[in-house]
C-alpha cells in the first residue's frame, strides 16, 4: 500500500485517513473542472504516486509534445506554450501544479481518436444503461436537448471514454507504469467510463479510480471518493443560462 501524503490538504485528508492507494498500473483521478481544491488533490496524489506519465483530458497529443523534459512547468510558461487561454479550460494555474508535481512525461488524451474498433462502440448498451445515460445527458443540458438526439450524445461520450482509455494504455505501453489519467468525474466512473473501457481490452491491468465531490454531493463509481469537506466553487455560473 502507498500511504497518502502526510501533508495532504485538510479538506480531504480526514475523509481518507484510514485508506491508502493500492499498487496499480493506472490511476484515474477525477475532478470537477473548475474546483481548485480538486486540482490541489490531484497534484498531491501525482506527487505521491510518482508516475512515469500523466495523461490529460485537457491536452491533445500535439500540445503535450511541446512539454519537453526540461520545460519549466510553471503557469506562465505553460499558458503560452500550450495556448491555454484559447482552450476553454479553467485557469492554467489550477493545472500547472499537477504537471509540475513530478517529472513524468505529459501525454494528451484529446485529439484524433485513432482506431477504437476494439472498444465495441457499435454494440448497443443494455437498455437500462442506455436510458440512464440518456437521462444524464438530458440533465447535463438542462432538459433542452431534443429526445431524438440524446442517443448521439451518449455515443459521443462512449467514444471519448474509449479514446481516453486508448491514450492511457498507449502511455503505459510506451513508458511503463504507473500512469495517471487526469479527467472529469464522469469519465472516471468505473461502471461505464474509462475504467470499463480499459477493462474491455486489457483485463490484465490494475486500475484504481478516484472521484471527487463537493459540498456534500458525490459522483458515483470510484474506488475512492474524496471531497467530504470540499466547498463548492463560489459564484459558479448557472450552466442553464446558455439555454435561456
Amino acid at each position: 500500500m502507498k500511504p497518502l501524503l502526510a501533508a495532504a490538504s485538510a479538506l480531504w485528508a480526514g475523509a481518507v485517513a484510514a485508506q491508502g492507494l493500492p499498487d496499480a498500473d493506472i490511476y484515474i483521478i477525477g475532478e470537477l473542472h473548475d474546483n481548485p481544491t480538486h486540482h490541489e488533490v490531484q497534484a498531491d496524489l501525482v506527487g505521491q504516486i510518482g508516475p512515469t506519465s500523466v495523461v490529460f483530458e485537457q491536452l491533445t497529443d500535439e500540445q503535450a509534445d511541446r512539454v519537453a523534459p526540461d520545460t519549466p512547468r510553471d503557469a506562465g510558461t505553460l499558458n503560452t506554450l500550450l495556448d491555454w487561454e484559447d482552450s476553454g479550460w479553467p485557469d492554467i494555474a489550477m493545472y500547472a501544479p499537477i504537471m509540475g508535481a513530478s517529472d513524468a512525461v505529459i501525454v494528451g488524451a484529446a485529439g484524433a481518436p485513432g482506431d477504437l474498433s476494439a472498444y465495441g462502440l457499435d454494440e448497443p448498451l443494455p437498455p437500462e444503461q442506455q436510458a440512464a445515460r440518456e437521462a444524464l445527458q438530458a440533465d447535463a443540458h438542462c432538459g433542452k436537448l431534443p429526445e431524438d438526439i440524446l442517443p448521439d450524445f451518449v455515443a459521443r461520450q462512449r467514444a471519448i471514454d474509449a479514446q481516453f482509455a486508448a491514450r492511457t494504455i498507449g502511455a503505459l505501453d510506451r513508458y511503463g507504469g504507473p500512469v495517471v489519467l487526469i479527467t472529469g468525474n464522469g469519465h472516471a466512473r468505473k461502471d461505464w467510463g474509462v475504467p470499463a473501457a480499459i477493462a474491455r481490452v486489457r483485463q490484465d491491468l490494475r486500475v484504481f479510480t478516484i472521484v471527487q465531490g463537493e459540498a456534500g454531493h458525490f459522483p458515483p463509481g470510484g474506488d475512492m471518493v474524496l471531497g467530504l469537506d470540499t466547498p463548492a466553487v463560489p459564484n459558479r455560473p448557472d450552466p442553464c443560462d446558455a439555454f435561456r
